[in-house]
């Protein structure tokens, strides 16, 4: 699959916004990851965060958009980002979905709304085939989202995590597109 231009427009749903993130959310998104509950989380992000590190990620992401890697929106509830959804490492056709968000607004459904709306904008504007995500395997809420939104449970690998500075065991799903 070659890079089409997609453009960054905004995602609304029924409770949110989703807007491509800028280099202006890093400050945001360095305040949500200073909570341990939702770095421990994320396989690729360093506790403490650094807010160096936080930057250089937001400012590349214009770029990653422009060459069709990765596609990364801000989640805004009633004009407040609480979170991020995006599809990266994008390569023939196929992508890997992720999303945070902050502690306050865990177990209110945001985060399957946003993974929801994230699918149909990756299968239907961006024209990925197949999706797939994972969670820490004592990340449960995660894996019930992802059976909600369709994915099925291919394995469990060990990865490690560099929050937590040590190898877990991840639980890793698949989503194909409907014909």
């Amino acid at each position: 699959m070659t890079a089409r231009s997609i453009p960054r427009s905004h995602i609304k749903t029924a409770r949110l916004s989703l807007r491509p993130t800028s280099v202006a959310d890093a400050q945001r998104a360095l305040e949500i990851q200073s909570d341990w509950n939702v770095t421990r989380n994320l396989a690729n992000a360093t506790y403490p965060a650094d807010e160096k590190d936080m930057e250089n990620w937001f400012a590349s992401h214009e770029q990653e958009w422009a060459e069709g890697t990765a596609y990364r929106f801000a989640i805004e509830r009633e004009g407040r980002m609480i979170g991020i959804v995006d599809v990266d490492g994008i390569s023939a056709g196929e992508g890997s979905l992720g999303y945070w968000l902050e502690r306050t607004v865990w177990g209110k459904g945001y985060g399957f709304e946003a993974a929801q709306a994230m699918i149909g904008f990756v299968f239907s504007e961006v024209g990925l085939s197949r999706l797939v995500s994972g969670h820490a395997s004592d990340n449960a809420a995660s894996g019930r989202i992802l059976a909600s939104l369709g994915f099925t449970q291919i394995e469990s690998r060990e990865l490690l995590s560099r929050s937590r500075r040590e190898t877990i065991l991840q639980c890793r799903y698949t989503l194909a597109r409907e014909a």
